[in-house]
């Protein structure tokens, strides 16, 4: 029932139930205060732990947003949790980028503040260069690739010349603000307003951001805001599930992924839906159009009687002849449309959801971040040049059915480029993305193809020597 918290510490005392501290997966350690005891029935104390864990994280987040001011900010990284420098992160940017806003000239305070952010994000990417404990480079990987879509949004802010913060452009990016009237962390996002989850998430990697993630972030936001699900669609490797998992990730709700089914009846969504209302969870229905016609129209209605509960605000509704208590939560089905085996949905089910159609992923920009994350100065050209080559090379060379020019293997290039980067800091940027390149692929490359590969990396970075690998005996 808990989205990272796999350990806790237990005092010193082999009989001790004095419950202390939460490790996440990546051993990351948070204090739970005093007097957090587990005794009882386990789901007495477990419900307790779920309730100081969230206390605590919040504890946390106002400590870490009041000590954002105090220090530069690569060194305040070192001081607190990875979720709460995420979150802080992104409240401190929504709370500057408005100040310049609101200034009496915008466009030029716009600018000065792209200039220092720009600044503090190199600074990130030298940090990142260096040999760092493994816990604080995951923390330091996640900040800056939500860091450069940010650096993006304030680019295309200054390029459109905005200069209030009603403008639409400012208003669709996902905004989080220390409201003090609640004394709470709000993310609002266009008309939609969502609070703060406080799921303990630990030192958790973060998707890169495109346009099409906004898009899809857009919807799910608003339909939550509307009390409506979201749908969205589209072929097999486009993110529609790793999106709304990340949203969920982003605004600290934990969100449960359950892959359906033809085997799937109406009692078992059922009792997945009670169990979703009562938790407050995000619930994302892979395949959802996989399900019998016959199971689906009764979903509607289980999912009709969750809708009208939230929206009179009933804190207790009867569900399938139960009485259970209601939460505010969130159903997200996605869809692979015209593949065998799959059905339309109902009408009465498609008035539960708004669509969002999902395609293709931008191959440039995420190699572009996944670089810079890696510690690369030069990300923009040599992502552009990377994506290049791999058309060229699905183009030009043999056809055979080994090779693969997908992000999977876009990215184990730049998880490769990125340790060679690590362990040759002085070896031009170009140089070392070249090596990677031609350590993946050379050895899967067949004889006749490899003349073919040198000439269109020549052609991609000309002038550069390259200087053959030596591997030893």
């Amino acid at each position: 029932c808990f989205d990272n918290l796999v350990k806790l510490e237990f005092g010193a005392d082999p009989t001790s139930i004095d419950i202390l501290a939460m490790f996440s997966g990546e051993n990351e350690k948070v204090s739970l205060g005093k007097n957090l005891k587990a005794r009882g029935n386990v789901e007495e104390w477990l419900t307790a732990v779920e309730k100081r864990m969230k206390e605590s994280l919040h504890m946390f987040m106002k400590a870490g947003l009041i000590d954002y001011d105090t220090k530069p900010r690569d060194e305040w990284i070192a001081y607190h949790p990875g979720q709460i420098v995420a979150t802080v992160a992104q409240m401190t940017w929504a709370r500057d980028t408005e100040s310049a806003l609101r200034s009496s000239n915008p466009i030029v305070a716009m600018e000065k503040w792209a200039t220092d952010y720009k600044a503090d994000l190199q600074k990130l990417i030298i940090k990142i260069r260096g040999s760092l404990p493994k816990l604080v480079r995951y923390i330091i990987v996640a900040l800056v690739t939500t860091d450069v879509h940010a650096r993006d949004i304030i680019d295309e802010l200054c390029e459109r010349k905005v200069s209030e913060v009603q403008d639409f452009l400012w208003q669709q990016q996902l905004r989080y603000y220390w409201e003090t009237d609640v004394d709470d962390c709000m993310i609002r996002h266009s008309d939609a307003k969502v609070a703060y989850g406080y799921e303990y998430m630990g030192a958790t990697s973060r998707l890169v951001i495109t346009p099409l993630t906004d898009r899809c972030w857009l919807t799910l936001t608003g339909s939550y805001a509307l009390k409506l699900g979201a749908a969205p669609a589209g072929p097999a490797g486009t993110g529609k599930t790793e999106s709304s998992k990340d949203l969920a990730k982003a605004i600290g709700i934990q969100c449960v992924v359950f892959n359906c089914s033809d085997q799937i009846d109406y009692k078992m969504m059922g009792k997945l839906f009670r169990g979703l209302a009562q938790g407050g969870s995000w619930v994302c229905l892979d395949e959802f159009n996989r399900i019998d016609i016959e199971v689906l129209s009764v979903i509607a209605q289980q999912l009709l009687v969750l809708r009208e509960g939230r929206q009179s605000k009933k804190s207790n509704i009867n569900f399938m002849g139960i009485q259970i208590s209601l939460v505010d939560h969130h159903v997200i089905i996605t869809m692979n449309p015209g593949y065998a085996g799959r059905t339309e949905l109902p009408d009465n089910l498609q008035v539960c959801f708004r669509p969002v159609s999902m395609m293709v992923p931008n191959y440039a920009l995420i190699a572009e971040i996944m670089l810079f994350a890696e510690g690369f100065g030069d990300a923009k050209n040599l992502s552009r040049k990377m994506c290049k080559l791999y058309i060229l090379c699905s183009e030009q060379l043999s056809q055979q059915p080994h090779y693969d020019y997908g992000l999977r293997a876009v990215k184990s290039v730049l998880v490769m480029a990125g340790g060679l980067k690590r362990s040759n800091p002085d070896t031009a940027e170009e140089l070392v993305l070249i090596r990677a390149l031609r350590d993946s692929n050379v050895p899967k490359f067949l004889a006749d193809d490899l003349p073919l590969f040198a000439a269109i990396v020549q052609d991609l970075f000309p002038g550069v020597e390259i200087p053959s690998n030596d591997y030893g005996e």
